[in-house]
């Protein structure tokens, strides 16, 4: 979706909204970007979790 068919569909007090929420928000903490790091630069891979396998 681009942005002018987001724009058309949320219009503009929408995404004025979200920009504001988006820039009020704190920045990510270290270990949280750690802890995305894996999930994002590969999405695909199964996840490495402590948890046993469900059955």
């Amino acid at each position: 979706m681009t942005r002018a068919e987001r724009l058309a569909l949320l219009g503009p007090d929408v995404v004025a909204h979200i920009h504001r929420e988006v820039a009020a928000a704190p920045p990510p903490s270290p270990e949280l970007i750690a802890a995305l790091r894996p999930i994002l630069t590969n999405p695909a891979r199964p996840a490495v979790t402590d948890q046993p396998a469900a059955a």
